[in-house]
């Protein structure tokens, strides 16, 4: 069998967490078809409310999926007709990982609505491929490190034209870009192995952490880095491109000429001067 087994994650679980696990309060499955809540005699009884919202949700991550596809569909093709993928690579980049995470959120709420078995290599290829939403992330995650590097191209091409004729070449846009695609699919497919499985023909993706600790460092982390980092990022690049744009805007409008209204009152004054010089 093809990755971790069953056995082999019972081994790593204590006893009372599996215990834990298999009698949680409310156990979210990634097969999406059936929620459950815990009852006095410690059975285990579907709530239909919980079922109602999940299917909302579902349903929901579909529909953005199909107009997430439609849209950036749309948009690669222009850039392709138009021969402009070849010209703003960072952009058609862009544009590539919002059609993978569009279509991987298609794929995974479409195996979950048809409630697939996980048994064997198959189910845990599954599990920790799709319906963890591994694959999904990889996608998202390597989005936000591209639209990191299209800001920093826009702001050395504006606040420093100069030294981004020396620093952007080819190699170096190709490489923003490989280092998007290798650096999430490292990272999100890493925790994918270690921390996601198939239990008892439960997926429990990003979930099998074997320490809390482990989990909060890695919450931490995610978080600064693919939330915090953006952010200030795009805070400084484009306030400083701000700032540089209407400083331009200020020195264009200080060398052009004089405005027509003020043009016509000075032509009026010389008027008036050299009739009174003629008188």
């Amino acid at each position: 069998m093809c990755g971790r087994s069953v056995k082999e994650y019972r081994t790593k679980i204590p006893k009372e967490n599996t215990s834990a696990i298999s009698h949680l309060f409310v156990a979210m499955t990634t097969t999406g078809n059936e929620q459950f809540q815990t009852t006095v005699e410690g059975t285990l009884a579907p709530s239909t409310s919980s079922r109602i919202a999940e299917i909302c949700y579902q349903s929901a991550g579909l529909l953005i999926g199909i107009i997430g596809m439609a849209a950036n569909g749309l948009i690669l093709y222009a850039m392709v007709d138009s021969q402009q993928h070849k010209k703003q690579i960072l952009i058609f980049n862009q544009n590539v990982f919002d059609l993978c995470s569009s279509l991987l959120l298609f794929v995974t709420y479409i195996l979950r609505f048809c409630d697939i078995s996980l048994t064997g290599s198959l189910g845990y290829w599954l599990c920790t491929l799709i319906l963890s939403e591994g694959l999904v992330w990889c996608s998202l995650l390597g989005s936000v490190i591209n639209l990191m590097s299209v800001t920093v191209e826009r702001y050395l091409k504006v606040v420093h034209p100069n030294l981004s004729k020396k620093l952007l070449r080819k190699w170096v846009i190709y490489g923003a870009v490989a280092f998007a695609c290798i650096s999430s699919t490292t990272h999100v497919m890493t925790l994918t192995y270690f921390t996601s499985g198939v239990i008892d023909g439960i997926c429990y993706g990003f979930a099998l952490w074997e320490s809390t600790v482990g989990a909060m460092i890695n919450a931490v982390i995610t978080f600064l880095t693919y939330f915090v980092a953006p952010v200030l990022i795009f805070l400084f690049c484009y306030g400083r491109i701000l700032v540089v744009i209407r400083r331009q805007a200020t020195v264009m409008a200080a060398h052009a000429g004089p405005s027509p209204s003020t043009a016509q009152t000075h032509s009026t004054q010389i008027q008036t001067i050299n009739s009174h010089e003629l008188h």
